[in-house]
């Protein structure tokens, strides 16, 4: 009668109760921005699956969507945080992509010591101020965070200490990286550049300009447009084709008419690869920048900061293995994987701090010590740990190239520039 009463509680009359933690999850995961989260989502679900348990504890994901009418929604996120929170089995949280999000988020999860795992948020002042070194200013005189318009880390953390950390790197290897692709890989001597007006886009600007000259290149021209004012940049462009640039930079989004820019470049510099045009992922592999593009959407190079896990070798065995049960194409994305190691590694502290804790389920801020402590987890895409403020030690930055005049084409990896060892300024 006893194990009849039992059943719901216990794994079966001769193993005693089932003992759970949870590892919560808050990504958009409908609508528009699902197609990517939900992806990420399966990554997060099948490194459970493979590894149900973590020393006799079984792991549950309670997964949280912050997407609104299909937009990722801060305050949805917050809400997420909050619930999440109220269920003492939540030991820490994967999530979330956005960095506007994480920037409302981060306070919540702070006061509560809950750890928090970002395979994606990419916004340096997320964990670093200033927001662009000095190294990458061409004035060389530093941007704080707060002269950027967003809180500094300091500002996000009530308790002082740091319980945010991520996979992806940070925008201001962005510019950098760029410079070096299109100095050592496409052999480009003179650069235009150009931002939106924003700073995030003039942030990038800046970090090509530095890096650039830096490397022995020059750039011949620079303007920065007010996206409002519908630019017409065609005089800047026939002037910067006069002083012998080879290419065009831009600092900035799709939505403020970043890649109208590439289709006014045509007339002055020709159509196509032959006269290049770089940027960072507020344009890469964007439907709608190669549409804004129009004929000339040829030889558009952008950067995102992550390693792309389709040509990382030590990934293809998992991501072979992750195919054959999500079969769908739909199923994979690109933070698939980095969601995967997330998991990983969220283990990894998890196990750490049972040890510690005798194998009762640890504390939550026992998770962030550990997290904090990681100096080598090996992952799917490959060996990392954490710096002091929760960056990966692997600082890698992808290259694409757009496929053509075709919105559903899928843009190709050309490469990836390694920060890991040495920062480019």
């Amino acid at each position: 009668m006893a194990c009849l009463a039992s059943l719901l509680a216990v794994a079966g009359c001769t193993s005693g109760p089932t003992r759970v933690l949870k590892i919560g999850v808050d990504l958009p995961l409908s609508g528009q921005e699902g197609r990517a989260g939900s992806p990420a989502l399966n990554g997060i679900r099948f490194f459970v699956q493979k590894h149900p348990t973590i020393s006799g504890f079984t792991v549950v994901v309670d997964a949280r969507d912050d997407a609104v009418n299909g937009m990722h929604d801060a305050q949805q996120g917050v809400r997420n945080i909050q619930a999440l929170l109220k269920d003492p089995l939540v030991i820490a949280v994967i999530g979330p992509f956005d960095s506007s999000v994480a920037r409302a988020e981060i306070p919540i999860a702070n006061a509560a010591s809950l750890a928090m795992i970002s395979p994606s948020a990419s916004s340096r002042c997320l964990t670093k101020d200033p927001f662009l070194p000095a190294g990458l200013s061409s004035t060389r005189v530093e941007t704080t965070c707060a002269a950027a318009g967003v809180p500094s880390p300091k500002d996000l953390r009530p308790t002082g200490v740091n319980n945010f950390f991520r996979l992806a790197t940070t925008d201001d290897l962005q510019g950098p990286a760029a410079a070096d692709h299109a100095y050592k890989s496409l052999h480009l001597l003179r650069v235009a550049v150009v931002s939106d007006h924003e700073a995030y886009g003039q942030a990038l600007a800046s970090g090509f300009r530095s890096r650039f000259t830096r490397l022995g290149g020059t750039v011949v021209a620079s303007t920065d447009y007010d996206p409002a004012a519908n630019p017409d940049l065609t005089a800047f462009l026939q002037r910067s084709k006069q002083e012998g640039a080879q290419a065009i930079y831009f600092g900035g989004v799709t939505a403020n008419h970043g890649c109208a820019v590439r289709a006014q470049m045509a007339p002055i510099f020709g159509a196509g690869a032959s006269a290049p045009y770089l940027g960072g992922d507020g344009i890469a592999q964007d439907p709608a920048c190669i549409r804004d593009a129009a004929t000339n959407a040829a030889g558009i190079y952008a950067t995102v900061p992550a390693i792309d896990a389709e040509n990382t070798p030590s990934a293809r065995s998992v991501i072979d293995a992750f195919k054959k049960q999500y079969p769908k194409a739909s199923d994979y994305g690109a933070y698939t994987m980095a969601a995967y190691d997330a998991t990983g590694v969220v283990y990894d502290a998890i196990g750490r701090a049972l040890k510690s804790a005798g194998d009762k389920l640890p504390a939550r801020d026992s998770i962030i010590s550990e997290l904090g402590a990681t100096r080598s987890y090996t992952g799917a895409t490959g060996a990392f740990g954490f710096d002091a403020e929760g960056d990966s030690t692997l600082r890698l930055v992808s290259v694409f190239e757009s496929a053509g005049s075709d919105p559903r084409a899928t843009w190709t990896w050309i490469g990836a520039v390694d920060y890991s060892t040495t920062l480019p300024y």
